[in-house]
């Protein structure tokens, strides 16, 4: 394993109650390093990242990810490992009833972050990294969806994980909005972060082209670009 291998997947099957979905499959992710990961509804692009971040339990092979063995993780450890990870879904997630910039105090108190002058400088610099440094104060139905995906990124953010994993991040927005969105993932990723994310849009790789793992029948194909 190479010593900027931030994701090591080895030999790991992936079942969905009690159905094979991947089977057997090895990947390393470094630091630094953009990846896409493709493949058809139900090929189990889904599967995998809910694997990484623990929330399918690893029951064949071995993942390490961030410093954690996933198979050895205990359920008390799993909200540390989940730290070290920034988590971006499709329909954003972002708690409807407080503005921007308590949508993250939450998550910063919740990860146990005390210190009143720290916090809002966290906040306003992850805002100011994904564009939105005069937002803070809006409700999230004053935000158009590409903000409030800016949004789902800012808080993946706010812990300066290691690795980001992105699920259909840009499945709810136009053309347009969506470069947006992969160019500032691609951007994070310079910063020394492993991004993983999952799509189906073909014009996504097309415009920024990246290594991309595919999901297909049951295994990977993956190919690193030249």
């Amino acid at each position: 394993m190479a010593l900027d291998t931030i994701i090591n997947i080895d030999k790991i099957s992936i079942f969905q109650k009690s159905n094979l979905v991947l089977a057997n499959i090895s990947i390393g992710i470094s630091k630094g390093e953009f990846v896409y990961l493709v493949g058809k509804t139900g090929s189990g692009k889904s599967s995998l990242l809910k694997t990484l971040y623990a929330d399918l339990p690893l029951t064949q092979g071995n993942v390490s990810i961030a410093g954690f063995q996933l198979n050895k993780i205990r359920r008390k450890e799993v909200p540390y490992l989940r730290r070290k990870l920034g988590i971006v879904f499709q329909d954003f997630q972002l708690l409807t009833d407080r503005s921007v910039n308590d949508n993250l105090l939450f998550v910063l108190k919740a990860t146990g972050w005390k210190d009143k002058p720290k916090i809002q400088e966290r906040i306003q610099n992850v805002l100011e990294k994904v564009g939105l440094g005069t937002k803070g104060f809006k409700m999230p139905h004053e935000l158009s969806g590409g903000e409030q995906q800016r949004v789902a990124i800012a808080r993946a953010l706010l812990n300066d994980p290691e690795v980001i994993l992105a699920d259909e991040p840009t499945g709810n927005l136009d053309p347009e909005t969506s470069e947006g969105i992969v160019s500032l993932l691609m951007e994070i990723s310079k910063n020394g972060r492993a991004v993983l994310m999952a799509t189906h849009d073909m014009m996504m790789f097309q415009k920024f082209p990246s290594r991309t793992i595919r999901c297909e029948e049951g295994g990977i194909i993956d190919s690193k670009p030249s």
